[in-house]
């Protein structure tokens, strides 16, 4: 199994490289208005809960994100309560004296205070003591920073706030005076919290415990009394395994200084809050391995549930990256998810850390985490946000900073006082100390003449130096009023020309602005045209996957039809070939039976031709009297003889055979109508069906046909003819009776005329020798068994009818 990711730490990782790879992105996209989330993933026991916390002497992730945000905004920290968060998930500025109000009033009210940091817990002191001072590049200056905690778990698909200070422990059990737990209906069970959505649409707990801080220590520390609170148990795999899922939320306000540099911004447009979420994620687990029962096995499905939610939502977000699809992502299946729908609808980076615990005996529940977390690469929620502009010089804070210090440097070097009192009196001594002092006016007679002229003298002295007094402080107040009146000039124009520049700029300014909106609505319609031929595309690649489809359906339907006219073609090829055989067949046999035909006939005219020839020749006077009808009966007719066999004819050999049907199964066919001959020959055929109609149950019993057919002969005598054929199937199932040959069996009166049996007269003629030829029934007595195509010459062919 392999799995891809962007990073893969070893067992002997220290905690710093971890955070600086994963974690110290998040906390500088933080600082500069960007929101983050951070969750560790695993199964039970795989070290989720200590990556996040870490362990004495080296801390995890937590602490060490708000080590690097304190190190970063430490000298520019606003004073408590400057920054007042609502209930609405939004952040206020209130002026320095709400802010001195509000700190009097929170110390003097009993409740939730802010812990004052002085003494560490040594509980945790080694883990928040990390000696890396990381900071954030680029912090902006003019700005003033106010950092709030919160905490809550997410027990049983309820979300519970961990901060909440409750009269009672919620986890253990309230014990009374006689140290015995009470009963159930004395406990009140903690209240939980539900979700809201503000009017950026970003969701939050509403009526969370939200504590600002103001360091390290004091964060971590809020942590861990939330830590403290946090549902644990002991369970098969894990001495300390978390039942809940952790979220530990930092949130940061920030908001800049006005133009002196001294006071924080009113305007609420300027204030920019950043979240970064740390979540402790519980670890999935099979109740088969931990043997939990009761409230554990409660648990741990609600676990199990809100993870497989999480990589649901995870799942659909990828798919509609993927196929460019709008699916309904499930986050309010799960309170986890619905808490996080901003992240991963993109108003944030999202990072993830998967443990991996190396036993054995998770190898199939980490292949499923690996998969899962391989997975989430695949999809993309971070995205950009814009932070407000001020319009502020910036550097102000230290430049006026730096102007009041050389201003206090200068007043100390002249070495005058910087109070009023003091100016004052300072200019009134250098004014008396520039007079000439007066001298002793002491009158003791009424006579002193010396006493009152140096008095006077000295006072006009005083009077001159106070004229030229008067005159330095008037040309003073002159040159004075001259560069007042210059600076107010060149302040004037300096003012005009800032207004030039500033109308100027704010021209720029709307006409940068006109050409956003004109942009922004040419982004919108542009976006406007993307959706619609994203629809048409889809709209297209449906009909084409739709074509596609009866593409191959007409294809297959046409192999289909193209195979059907293959057999089709075969079969008539062979019915046709069968066919064209069977006609071949017929029409020879034809033919030969037409050839037949024509030879008898042709014989036969032959025949008459030679009798009316020999009838012509012969003399009247040996022309035998033809005896009368009366004589006939009493006299037997006499035969002609019969002629000599044909020249160059080979002799007829008549032979009685034995008939082909011993052995044979025939079906013997005597129609009711034939009469019975009562002669001593009749035909007989052993192991015969004998019917008076043919049908096809007796035809599929045998192999042989045999029809006795009577007819009246010329002489007034009955004719017997056997007619014999085959019988076999046709291609329908049926029978068919192909016919063979014919047996004629004939019955004659012993009174009848003879044929002779002396031979001819040699000395006769040829053609005298064929006038003793009769008709045809003359001569012969007897039936003779023929076939069709027997050499035995055309006087006994025409016996063999075919078919």
């Amino acid at each position: 199994m392999q799995y891809s990711f962007k990073e893969v730490f070893g067992t002997l990782v220290v905690q710093k490289e971890l955070f600086d790879v994963v974690a110290k992105p998040l906390v500088e996209d933080l600082i500069h208005g960007k929101n983050g989330l951070l969750f560790t993933y695993g199964v039970t026991g795989s070290g989720k809960t200590h990556t996040m916390t870490g362990s004495p002497g080296d801390g995890g992730l937590l602490p060490r994100c708000l080590d690097m945000i304190f190190n970063s905004i430490g000298p520019f920290q606003a004073k408590r309560f400057v920054f007042k968060l609502d209930d609405k998930n939004g952040v206020d500025v209130q002026c320095e004296v709400d802010a001195l109000l509000e700190r009097q009033k929170r110390d003097v009210m009993p409740v939730l205070k802010t812990p004052s940091g002085t003494q560490i817990d040594p509980e945790f002191a080694d883990m928040i003591n990390v000696q890396d001072h990381c900071r954030a590049d680029e912090v902006d200056e003019d700005n003033v920073y106010g950092v709030f905690v919160s905490y809550i778990e997410i027990y049983n698909n309820y979300i519970y706030d961990l901060l909440e200070e409750a009269p009672f422990d919620p986890i253990k059990p309230k014990w009374n005076n006689c140290n015995t737990p009470v009963r159930n209906g004395d406990f009140i069970p903690p209240q939980s919290k539900i979700l809201r959505e503000d009017q950026n649409h970003n969701m939050y707990v509403a009526g969370c415990t939200e504590v600002e801080v103001k360091s390290t220590e004091e964060a971590f520390e809020v942590f861990w009394r939330g830590q403290k609170k946090r549902r644990i148990a002991n369970t098969q795999l894990n001495r300390e395994s978390s039942r809940s899922h952790g979220v530990f939320i930092i949130k940061l306000a920030q908001a800049p200084l006005d133009a002196d540099g001294d006071n924080v911004l009113q305007e609420k447009e300027q204030i920019t809050l950043s979240q970064l979420s740390l979540v402790d994620l519980a670890g999935s687990e099979r109740t088969s391995r931990t043997k939990a029962e009761g409230n554990r096995l409660r648990e741990a499905g609600n676990i199990n549930q809100s993870l497989m939610t999480l990589r649901t939502c995870i799942e659909v977000l990828r798919e509609n990256q993927m196929y460019g699809i709008n699916k309904m992502v499930p986050y309010r299946d799960s309170k986890l998810t619905h808490l996080f729908k901003n992240y991963f609808d993109g108003e944030g980076k999202v990072r993830m850390i998967v443990c991996v615990n190396p036993k054995a005996e998770d190898y199939e529940e980490s292949l499923q985490v690996m998969r899962f977390a391989e997975m989430t690469q695949e999809v993309e929620v971070a995205r950009p946000v814009d932070r407000p502009l001020c319009g502020l010089t910036p550097g102000r804070r230290f430049r006026n900073q730096a102007f009041r210090e050389e201003l206090s440097r200068k007043l100390e070097l002249r070495g005058g006082p910087i109070n009023a009192e003091r100016e004052e009196q300072s200019l009134s001594e250098m004014f008396l100390q520039n007079f000439p002092p007066l001298p002793l006016c002491e009158l003791l007679d009424v006579n002193d003449e010396e006493a009152l002229p140096k008095l006077i003298e000295a006072l006009e002295k005083r009077h001159k130096a106070r004229q030229m007094l008067s005159q330095e402080v008037a040309k003073t107040v002159l040159a004075l009023k001259t560069a007042l009146q210059e600076f107010d000039s060149s302040v004037v124009s300096k003012e005009n020309y800032m207004q030039d520049k500033l109308s100027e700029k704010e021209k720029m300014i709307a006409g940068q602005k006109m050409e956003l909106e004109r942009r922004e609505k040419k982004i919108k319609t542009l976006e406007y045209k993307i959706e619609i031929l994203e629809k048409t595309a889809t709209i297209y690649e449906e009909d084409k996957r739709n074509l596609q489809q009866e593409l191959e359906s007409q294809s297959q339907k046409l192999q289909r039809q193209a195979s059907d006219k293959r057999r089709l073609e075969a079969r008539l090829q062979g019915m046709v070939a069968e066919t064209t055989m069977k006609w071949e067949k017929e029409c020879e046999r034809r033919v030969a039976a037409k050839q037949l035909e024509m030879q008898n006939k042709l014989w036969v005219k032959d025949e008459k031709l030679k009798q009316l020839k020999a009838i012509v020749i012969e003399p009247k006077n040996e022309k035998p009297e033809r005896p009368s009808r009366e004589r006939d009966r009493e006299k037997p007719i006499q035969r002609s003889v019969s002629p000599p066999p044909v020249p160059n004819a080979p002799p007829v050999r008549l032979r009685h055979r034995r008939s082909r049907s011993a052995g044979e199964r025939w079906v013997d066919h005597k129609p009711p109508s034939n009469l019975p001959t009562e002669t001593v020959m009749q035909p007989h055929v052993p192991h015969a069906i004998t019917v008076a109609a043919a049908s096809e149950k007796a035809l599929a019993k045998c192999d042989k046909y045999m029809l006795t057919h009577q007819e009246l002969a010329s002489d007034g005598e009955i004719e017997t003819k056997l007619i014999k054929g085959d019988v076999f199937k046709t291609r329908g199932g049926g029978q068919a009776v192909q016919f063979t040959e014919i047996e004629t069996l004939k019955q004659e009166s012993p009174t009848g005329r003879k044929r002779r049996s002396s031979p001819p007269n040699p000395d006769l003629p040829g053609d005298a020798a064929d006038s003793e030829w009769t008709d045809v029934e003359t001569r012969c007595s007897v039936a003779v068994e023929m076939k069709a195509g027997s050499a035995l010459g055309p006087g006994y062919q025409h016996h063999a009818q075919p078919k």
